[in-house]
């Protein structure tokens, strides 16, 4: 039997059974699209969020149901280290070019901005060397995001960098963003004059796995009691603990509701600033604050249900960058959102325009204290019908299926063309 789908390379770092959420959901988009083109994996072996892989050589090959995966071992990353997240990224930009080069018969190649600038440039490479389509997946929009955290005041870097990725999204056949204010950042980087083609295809949650649950559910009460939660109003973030955040600043309102022994902020996630988070909590003898490690796919539901707000933030200059994926699991697990965000970025706008919960501006922390003196003080009924707001906006437009077929379509326009 003649097999006429057309290949697909995805150059994507995070793949099964990664913990990291474009590692979920590029699995879960390609999974979606294997029965409509042949589809091969180039991957980091699973390890960057702190899972467990037994490796035995630089280079192996996997399958995920018809999905071909070529792992790559990289070094153990130091997130709370520069030189060990740079020593990461150039091996396995290395080790992804050389593999991407030896692969036969591609039609396109498609890459994600992970990592920052390298990501989109092995679709460069590979585009010429193999004269085939590349899609460029904009999750986050580098230098932009680092520059927004100081993460580096040499500007050449910036500079440099940012010549680099633009070249990336003007030599691809397609740049796909995630929200409608990266768009404008696109526009803005090519000043509206020869912008590439793009598309925003929003990211998503598999709605169909996280509904919501009551509190009382037995797994989630076994949860909240094994970590001393029981009877908590509990105030969750659920994620990376990254640069990108200002969660090293946003623990420090935990200080006003010290002495409030039925609340309780939970921090689920790995990330570089945990430590200084922990240590934060720990020099002020803060009890309230508890501190949990990323939860497995399968149970993710049931960690989410165990909040009574959720935390979805972003640091102040991150707007028209990056989208908080989270945003998309907490609203379809119908829980109110307590957004540090600022004004007309996608997720404030989601938030707003579903009346799913309350915002206020990043570096606010005034508000954030009032913000969650207001969720602590509101009656259940008013909790839970902010919470259902969003779930049946996500219902109506941020389906899963939704995405996936805007993608569909992408490729096949893409390759067709």
């Amino acid at each position: 039997m003649i097999n006429n789908r057309k290949k697909i390379v995805f150059v994507i770092n995070y793949f099964y059974p990664d913990y990291a959420s474009t590692g979920q959901l590029m699995t879960e988009l390609c999974r979606n699209l294997q029965k409509d083109f042949d589809i091969t994996v180039i991957a980091a072996q699973p390890g960057y969020a702190g899972e467990y892989t037994k490796k035995t050589k630089v280079i192996e090959e996997d399958y995920l149901e018809n999905i071909k995966i070529i792992r790559l071992s990289l070094p153990e990353v130091d997130k709370t280290s520069k030189l060990s997240r740079v020593k990461y990224i150039f091996s396995y930009f290395f080790l992804a070019n050389i593999t991407l080069v030896k692969e036969k018969n591609i039609d396109a190649i498609y890459t994600i901005s992970q990592p920052p600038v390298l990501g989109g440039l092995i679709g460069t490479i590979g585009k010429f060397f193999k004269r085939s389509k590349h899609i460029y997946n904009i999750q986050d929009f580098n230098p932009e995001q680092a520059m927004a955290v100081s993460y580096t005041n040499k500007q050449i870097i910036f500079n440099w960098a940012k010549k680099i990725d633009k070249l990336n999204c003007s030599y691809s056949d397609c740049v796909i963003v995630v929200g409608n204010d990266m768009k404008q950042t696109l526009e803005k980087r090519f000043e509206d004059k020869s912008v590439p083609n793009h598309v925003v295809i929003n990211n998503w949650t598999d709605e169909d796995e996280i509904k919501p649950i009551f509190k009382k559910d037995p797994i989630i009460n076994k949860f909240l009691l094994e970590n001393g939660l029981g009877n908590k109003f509990i105030v969750m973030y659920s994620g990376n603990i990254g640069l990108y955040y200002d969660l090293e600043n946003i623990i420090k309102i935990s200080q006003h509701f010290k002495e409030y022994e039925d609340l309780a902020f939970v921090f689920i996630g790995e990330g570089a600033v945990k430590s200084e988070m922990q240590s934060y909590i720990e020099e002020n003898t803060i009890k309230n604050v508890h501190f949990l490690p990323y939860q497995p796919k399968e149970f993710i539901k049931y960690s989410l249900n165990a909040a009574d707000v959720h935390l979805v933030v972003n640091q102040k200059g991150i707007k028209g960058v990056s989208v908080p994926s989270k945003i998309y699991g907490v609203m379809a697990a119908g829980k109110p959102i307590l957004g540090v965000l600022e004004k007309d970025s996608e997720a404030e706008i989601l938030i707003s325009e579903s009346n799913s919960g309350h915002v206020v501006e990043p570096q606010d922390y005034e508000g954030i204290i009032n913000k969650v003196e207001h969720f602590y003080q509101m009656d259940k009924e008013e909790l839970n019908n902010l919470g259902n707001n969003g779930r049946n906006y996500l219902d109506k437009y941020l389906k899963r299926d939704i995405s996936i077929n805007k993608y569909r379509e992408t490729l096949y326009e893409v390759l067709n063309s």
